[in-house]
C-alpha cells in the first residue's frame, strides 16, 4: 500500500507549504474547468462537419468530463490536506481551519447526486426551460454547465480561504508603494 501524499515540504514552514500546494491544485482545477469551457467554445467550428444531434451531446459530455476531473482534483486536495494536517498541531492547525472548513462544508453532494436530475430539480427545471427556449438538444448542455458552475464556485470559495490564510501568514506591516517611492527620492 502506498503512503498517502501530503503537502508538507521539509524546507518550508508547514502552513506555507500546505497553502502553496493547495493553491497550485486549485489552479489545476481551474485550468481543467477552463479547458472544458474552451473546448465547448470551439464546438461551433465543427458545426459544418458534425450534425447538431452529434455535436450538442459531445458538448454536454465535455462539460461532464471537465466537472468530473475538477471534482476528483478537489477530493485529492481534501485527502492531501487531511494527511498534512494530521502531522501538525496547535497554532498551525488553527491557521488552516478556514481552508479545512471549505472541504467540510462544500462538497455537500457527490457527483452521483450532481448528475441525478431528480435530486437537482432546480437545475433540471432551468435546463428544461433553456431547452424549450432554444432547442431540446441543449437541455443536457445546460444541466452539465450547471454542474461545471458548481465546481467553479467551490474552487472560488477555496481560493478565498487560501487568500485569507496567506494574508495571516504574511507579516501585517507591508511596505506601501508611497513608502518605497519616498526612499528613492533624492533628499
Amino acid at each position: 500500500m502506498s503512503q498517502e501524499q501530503d503537502y508538507l515540504n521539509p524546507s518550508e514552514h508547514p502552513v506555507a507549504a500546505i497553502i502553496k500546494g493547495i493553491d497550485r491544485d486549485v489552479e489545476r482545477g481551474e485550468d481543467i474547468l477552463m479547458l472544458g469551457f474552451s473546448l465547448v467554445l470551439l464546438a461551433p467550428s465543427f458545426a459544418p462537419l458534425l450534425p447538431p444531434r452529434v455535436l450538442l451531446p459531445l458538448m454536454a459530455l465535455i462539460f461532464a468530463v471537465s466537472a468530473t476531473l475538477a471534482r476528483r482534483n478537489f477530493y485529492g486536495m481534501q485527502r492531501r490536506l487531511a494527511v498534512s494536517m494530521g502531522q501538525l498541531e496547535g497554532y498551525d492547525l488553527a491557521m488552516l481551519r478556514p481552508v479545512a472548513d471549505i472541504f467540510i462544508e462544500h462538497p455537500k453532494y457527490t457527483l452521483a447526486e450532481a448528475f441525478n436530475p431528480l435530486k437537482n430539480l432546480n437545475r433540471t427545471g432551468k435546463s428544461v426551460l433553456g431547452g424549450l427556449l432554444i432547442n431540446p438538444l441543449w437541455m443536457p448542455i445546460f444541466y452539465t454547465l450547471g454542474i461545471q458552475f458548481g465546481e467553479e464556485k467551490q474552487l472560488g470559495l477555496l481560493n478565498k480561504a487560501i487568500i485569507g490564510v496567506e494574508q495571516r501568514i504574511v507579516p501585517q506591516k507591508q511596505l506601501d508603494i508611497n513608502d518605497l517611492a519616498k526612499d528613492r527620492l533624492p533628499k
